[in-house]
């Protein structure tokens, strides 16, 4: 017994060695379809075990399997619905086509996809020795077939004829799988290979699984939609040996992208400074994109992106920044990306192109004197509040927005900070109109707090900075967390203290600097107030930053992080400038938006709330 153990367990290694050898980490928008004739589960060791079976079968990890020659209920399946065991084992959903009837139950063939089918359809097939069926489930992005065809040969014709005719009713990718009882160099494949491809070498056996002389199972892709799909190198038979008396077999394929479901999201655009503008979206699959930009109504000049070389494609976020804009300009813009379906050392597919709209924006002048600006703080993901402010702003003429902090909640992953994030921008008009993203505290926390730099710009390469527009300089700021780094919440992760201490170095360079002093208006703009915090709040910035700007000739500060709207004139708090707090994420927390306004020489700050009321108007 301790022998047949030892050897049992030595066949189960030696599969998985090879199994992990064999297949590689499945490709994103990739599926992997598999064909198994199980026997019934009955292996070459004439024990029928069904969690074997099933054991081969998530080992490989397939989206759909074809599996042939099942019982349903038969007398020598103890009563058992084989599929439904596997089924139940593998966790997919089972679709079951009886050919004949058998030993008190049925028997035939099934598929198990991850996926649960929108339509199931069962073709008869003829079989002398025996009925054939072929089975036929619709998934939301192709149909996938199975079938076990007959021992004789004209029956087999036939069958591959009626094969052809259901292929060419269907709408979408089509793959089929099965024990075709026939050789690669048979009259019915050399039939089938005028519109199917195989999709794996013919040079790979399938039986008998102990020592496999001869290959008679296949999966194909139907030819008629082959520019909608790409054959991945991820593909092979499995040398399991013991389970059934065929060997598995596997192949994954990339479907092609519709042209309508490349795009993620709309282009937006940050960082509109320094005759330049960054143009960002996302894309559902990799692609190679480029922006194609020009003014007076023209798309005559293209940005790719290399990076030490090398063109950066195969992805998924895309950042653009275009340079050199001509200021006071209006420019058009649109942006392609081209689907890569399969990238590898020596191959490259592609699939469509999907362009966008052609949007506009314009470059600000350094003549430009006036400018409006819209700033939101502490929306934290209430998307029913940004409607109700949309509502206030749909009216207002504004040139660019600020969103100042708690934006974006705690992003715990890309699709949470990319559904908010297009929410927003959608509701803003990004693709036409620049914005600005601020980190607050909370943008800091959750596991994709680090990942945000990949759909926002911030200020280029820092979370903080300075720019003009026009004669006006707007210097923003990043007041990191709101507790000391060694709190524990932290788990010793954050040195923010090094942070502020940075840009206490900008802050005096700025202040000194010839832009600086040369603005006829200034505005601060960051999340976490300096200057009238409650009393025994942690306030480092403070520390840092309030020598230097004690002295600093601000004309308007604008904060939030409260959660209640507040109003400090000048020298009130200890401040040299005037400060407005934005109000909490809701209507009973005092929310507002704040419209920045410059016009000639005059400054204006209007606080509205969500209502569009007046809370404030400032003359600055």
């Amino acid at each position: 017994m301790n022998r047949l153990k030892t050897l049992l367990f030595l066949g189960f290694f030696i599969f998985t060695l090879s199994l992990t050898n064999a297949m590689s980490v499945q490709e994103q928008n990739s599926i992997r379809l598999m064909s198994y004739n199980i026997r019934n589960a009955r292996g070459m060791d004439n024990v029928t075990d069904y969690q074997r079976v099933a054991d081969v079968i998530n080992s490989i990890k397939p989206d759909i399997i074809a599996i042939q020659e099942l019982d349903s209920v038969t007398n020598r399946s103890d009563g058992a619905d084989v599929l439904d065991v596997l089924s139940r084992n593998t966790l997919m959903y089972p679709s079951y086509a009886a050919a004949i009837s058998y030993d008190g139950g049925k028997y035939g063939m099934g598929i198990l996809s991850k996926e649960k089918p929108l339509s199931v359809k069962r073709v008869a097939l003829p079989g002398r020795e025996e009925a054939r069926i072929l089975l036929i489930v619709e998934l939301g992005s192709y149909y996938f077939g199975c079938t076990h065809l007959s021992l004789n040969a004209e029956d087999r014709l036939q069958s591959v004829e009626a094969i052809k005719r259901e292929a060419e009713k269907l709408d979408k990718p089509f793959f089929f799988a099965g024990d075709m009882n026939s050789t690669p160099d048979s009259p019915e494949q050399k039939s089938l290979n005028e519109v199917f491809t195989s999709l794996l070498s013919s040079n790979e056996k399938t039986y008998p699984a102990d020592e496999p002389t001869i290959c008679i199972d296949y999966i194909y892709g139907y030819k008629g939609m082959e520019n909608n799909w790409s054959r991945l190198t991820n593909r092979g038979v499995i040398a399991e040996k013991v389970a059934s008396d065929h060997r598995p077999l596997y192949v994954e394929v990339k479907l092609h992208a519709d042209e309508n479901g490349i795009f993620r999201t709309k282009p937006y655009l940050q960082r509109p400074t320094g005759n330049s503008v960054t143009i960002s979206w996302l894309t559902n699959v990799p692609v190679h994109s480029w922006v194609e930009y020009g003014i007076n109504g023209k798309l005559d000049q293209q940005l790719h992106l290399y990076l030490d070389g090398q063109m950066l494609c195969n992805n998924y976020q895309h950042m653009f920044r275009l340079e050199n804009l001509t200021p006071g300009e209006t420019y058009s813009y649109r942006v392609c990306s081209r689907e890569i379906a399969v990238y590898e050392a020596y191959r490259k597919e592609f699939g469509k192109t999907a362009v966008s709209d052609t949007y506009t924006f314009r470059v600000p002048s350094e003549k430009d004197t006036d400018f409006t600006a819209v700033i939101f703080n502490d929306l934290h993901q209430n998307r029913g509040l940004m409607d109700m402010f949309s509502k206030v702003i749909k009216d207002i003429d504004y040139d660019f927005v600020v969103f100042n902090g708690d934006i974006i909640d705690d992003p715990r992953d890309e699709a949470q900070a990319v559904s908010i994030l297009s929410y927003l921008n959608e509701r803003v008009g990004a693709e036409t109109t620049p914005v600005f993203y601020q980190r607050g505290n909370h943008e800091i926390r959750g596991a994709y707090s680090i990942g945000l730099r990949d759909l926002l710009d911030y200020m280029g390469e820092k979370t903080y900075g300075a720019f003009n527009w026009g004669d006006t300089r707007i210097v923003m700021l990043d007041c990191g967390e709101d507790k000391e780094d060694g709190h524990r919440e932290y788990f010793g992760l954050n040195n923010f203290t090094s942070l502020r201490k940075e840009q206490a170095e900008f802050l005096k360079k700025e202040v000194a600097s010839k832009a600086f002093k040369r603005a006829k208006k200034r505005v601060l703009i960051h999340h976490i107030p300096v200057y009238g915090m409650s009393e025994g709040a942690y306030n480092p910035s403070l520390d840092e930053w309030g020598s230097i700007l004690k002295d600093a000739p601000f004309d308007i500060a604008i904060n939030g992080h409260m959660h209640q709207f507040t109003y400090h004139p000048k020298n009130s708090v200890g401040n040299n400038f005037p400060i407005v707090i934005g109000g909490g994420p809701n209507i009973q927390q005092g929310a507002v938006v704040m419209v920045l306004k410059k016009e000639g020489n005059k400054m204006t700050l209007q606080v509205l709330d969500a209502k569009g009321e007046e809370k404030l108007k400032l003359e600055l």
